[in-house]
């Protein structure tokens, strides 16, 4: 039962049903009108009721390759310290740290989040493969946790910290009794000072959850009811538009936590609190129907939408389903690459531009994760076979490239850019966000293999593993030879009582075709609705064997049919372009249209093809994308035709032209971003300020509060400073200034096209006679605003 509700700021349930169907009405006027035929029905459909589990916990993988990477990420479970990653907690708790902090992430002031990420992994890690020395640990964490708890006195447990001008390291209570007094200085990424304290925060509240659900750990419970009080006594104060103020700053998935928190001790207080962290301007157009995702951070909006999804199996409001359902379709539809990562530099582009996206900053792995972990729930809900054709697309080709196979190293992004290879972090050194979901996602692919829905089990994912259903008695093996090739095996190893009846076993998208063999007999089958559906009874010693058609496949961009990615069964295929540690010749790998069926004709006997190509007459190497470790790649081709290669070689003949112009005008250029000439010309820094590379062009970016100075020289007169950006950059404020003179304040906020940008900023005529001195160039950011990255900095005559 629920208990009767605790504070101020909840509806009456009269007036929330209400407000939810005339939402919904709205959404689905709205839907109807921009052509979404079907959608709104297909809402109305899902059902919170939740017939389908996973049997995720009775299922063992056996050897596979994620088999192979369950265990590297285990060895790497038990090599981290979980006493170093609880050292701040102890800190802040007033009890003595057991063990030195670790550095990166780990000593900034977003302490704290891979303890949370490892308590989940360590829970799962158990859950699904039943590693009993993670349970330990995890049950250490807990108890640390809990020890820290009952020193604090007043529910308080977290690492997070603040730092402040002056260099000194303050405890994370400080920033909750700001805010508290209504004092909230909320940017995307920081919270009076703190790295998003509440997105931190959040990976705690999830260990914790899962300690309890996978390790039964009840006082996992207990220390987040302790939490979630201190929470709401510190929230209490603000008003509906504090509150949103708030949500300004990244908060993770605290609604998705808070509302399992109410699911789990029936309290309507938890409930109630995650409704405050419902964040209006993200939620609020997508329950209407609206891809305004463009220029969002992509991993703040999808926990959001985790949390929106878990209250309406609570709430049951078709207005929450529509929001989950409207921005999975958006993202996985139109804002995803082929390897089911999606983002480019963390943020959200226009929808179907991806051709025009295709960087070395792309498919940054915590977005996937919580993408699987959304078409999770929309599964749940509906039964319907492309969450999982989702699923299976993210899991061979971005989360099993994500890890590398000696364990413990995980990138960060996954580039889909040409000739780039992927960047890992090192075991006891980054400790980036993605490292802690690296550890989750490698712990839990037994979730994805078996569901059971009544008295009938689901193959949803064809991965080496048995089940064993002790309570009803079902026992399953199953075998396969995928990624490599189609077939399947599948056994019944147990069926007490004949309590299992139908099996579904989900066609792949990318298959053609599939034959089904049931105890030596070919069945002649047609899939519903994505499954192959073959009803009981069953005995032990019944098989199934399947094999799966797996043709090459050619998947285009929605914006430029020209580009496409190539598939064959669930792996994308990649072009190996040589190791990762030797230069890249700069030829990007192209397809003559008329020469594709024969080029991958012939596999060769490790599942690879020897393709000649136009651009490689003397032959490339395809292999499956998740394999190519350390190694550079191509996976993203021009697929081209006499007029759009011709249409190519225009193009690149007028940038040259260009180059040519701007050499004639030029007195001096700085690479920003390159050490040498930015010693060159005298560069210096203040405050957060850092080089980076964006499309294979360095730059130079300033964080709030600092600035950049530099020298340009040259001995004929100058009229123009010319300054390089990227054009859909956005929430850039920054000044400008010659020899002390502001020349501009620029405002960078998009919309001027997918490219880089020159912006020519003119000089005052007192200026344009050379000096001893030179020009030096200022660059400073409003407070608040970050300044470019600026890409190159000319002067001009």
């Amino acid at each position: 039962m629920i208990e009767a509700g605790v504070g101020g700021n909840a509806r009456g349930s009269g007036d929330v049903i209400r407000m939810d169907r005339r939402r919904f009405m709205a959404w689905s006027a709205m839907a109807a009108a921009a052509g979404m035929v079907g959608f709104p029905e297909t809402v109305a459909a899902l059902s919170p009721s939740l017939p389908r589990q996973s049997l995720g916990s009775q299922v063992r993988l056996t050897p596979s390759l994620f088999h192979d990477s369950v265990e590297a990420t285990h060895r790497y479970l038990m090599r981290l310290s979980a006493d170093r990653l609880l050292h701040n907690f102890r800190e802040q708790s007033g009890l003595a740290a057991k063990a030195e902090v670790y550095g990166g992430w780990e000593s900034d002031t977003i302490a704290g989040h891979t303890l949370g990420h490892y308590l989940s992994a360590l829970s799962l890690m158990y859950a699904g493969n039943g590693k009993a020395d993670c349970k330990a640990r995890a049950d250490h964490i807990v108890s640390e946790l809990q020890a820290c708890q009952q020193a604090g006195g007043d529910g308080y447990v977290a690492g997070f910290t603040r730092k402040r001008a002056d260099g000194t390291v303050e405890g994370g209570r400080v920033v909750l009794d700001e805010v508290s007094r209504g004092d909230i200085r909320a940017l995307p990424f920081d919270l009076n000072g703190s790295w998003a304290p509440f997105y931190t925060w959040h990976k705690l509240l999830a260990g914790l959850l899962d300690a309890h659900r996978c390790c039964g750990n009840a006082d996992a419970l207990q220390v987040l009811e302790g939490i979630a009080g201190y929470i709401e006594t510190k929230l209490a104060p603000l008003d509906h538009a504090q509150m949103q103020r708030l949500l300004d700053c990244e908060f993770g998935g605290m609604q998705e936590s808070l509302v399992e928190l109410g699911a789990r001790t029936g309290r309507t207080r938890w409930l109630q609190l995650a409704a405050r962290f419902s964040h209006e301007a993200v939620v609020e157009p997508l329950a209407s129907g609206k891809d305004q995702l463009n220029r969002l951070h992509a991993n703040t909006q999808i926990p959001k939408l985790l949390g929106v999804a878990r209250q309406f199996e609570l709430q049951a409001r078709k207005s929450d389903a529509a929001a989950a359902l409207f921005f999975w379709q958006r993202v996985s539809g139109h804002h995803s690459y082929a390897i089911g990562g999606n983002a480019d530099r963390e943020y959200f582009q226009s929808p179907d531009t991806i051709s025009r996206y295709l960087t070395e900053q792309t498919c940054e792995h915590c977005n996937t994760l919580n993408m699987i972990r959304l078409s999770r729930y929309l599964y749940r809900w509906s039964g319907e076979a492309c969450y999982y054709d989702y699923i299976e697309r993210a899991q061979y080709n971005h989360v099993l490239s994500q890890q590398h196979p000696d364990g413990g190293r995980f990138t960060y992004m996954t580039p889909m850019l040409s000739g780039e290879a992927r960047k890992y972090s090192e075991p006891e050194g980054e400790f980036w966000c993605c490292v802690g979901t690296g550890m989750e996602s490698h712990a839990s692919f037994s979730d994805d293999i078996f569901w059971r829905d009544g008295s009938d089990i689901t193959v949803n994912l064809y991965i080496p593993a048995t089940l064993e259903d002790a309570q009803r008695g079902v026992g399953l093996q199953l075998e396969s030879q995928l990624p490599d090739r189609g077939q399947v095996r599948l056994t019944i190893t147990g069926n007490r009582d004949a309590s299992l009846q139908r099996l579904r076993l989900r066609m792949p998208q990318w298959a053609d075709t599939a034959s089904v063999v049931r105890n030596g007999m070919p069945q002649q089958l047609q899939a519903r609705a994505g499954y192959l559906e073959l009803p009981g009874p069953w005995q032990v010693g019944d098989q199934l064997q399947l094999e799966f058609a797996m043709p090459l496949r050619v998947e285009p961009c929605a914006d430029d049919a020209t580009v496409v990615a190539l598939r064959r069964g669930p792996c994308v295929l990649a072009a190996d372009l040589g190791p990762a540690d030797q230069p890249w010749t700069g030829v990007e790998p192209w397809l003559a249209v008329e020469d594709m069926a024969s080029a991958f004709s012939m596999a060769g006997n490790d599942d690879t093809f020897q393709v000649t190509l136009p651009s490689h007459p003397q032959g490339l190497r395809f292999a499956p994308f998740h394999g190519l470790h350390d190694r550079r790649h191509a996976v993203y081709f021009r697929h081209l035709d006499a007029a759009a290669l011709a249409r190519r070689d225009s193009e690149r003949a007028a940038d040259v032209a260009i180059q040519t112009r701007l050499a004639e005008r030029q007195i001096d250029h700085l690479q920003l971003g390159d050490e040498a000439d930015e010693a060159g010309h005298r560069l210096t820094t203040v405050g957060n300020s850092y080089a980076l590379s964006y499309r294979r062009q360095k730059g130079r970016d300033v964080r709030t509060g600092g600035q950049m100075r530099f020298d340009l020289q040259g001995k004929r007169p100058a009229t123009i400073l010319r300054l390089r950006y990227w054009g859909e950059e956005h929430r850039r404020r920054f000044a400008i200034a010659v020899n002390g003179v502001v020349l501009a304040n620029e405002v960078l906020d998009g919309g001027r096209g997918d490219r880089f940008v020159d912006v020519d900023y003119a000089l005052p005529a007192a200026l344009h006679a050379p000096t001893d001195g030179g020009w030096q160039v200022r660059i400073e950011p409003e407070q608040g605003y970050s300044a470019g990255p600026v890409f190159g900095a000319w002067l001009l005559a």
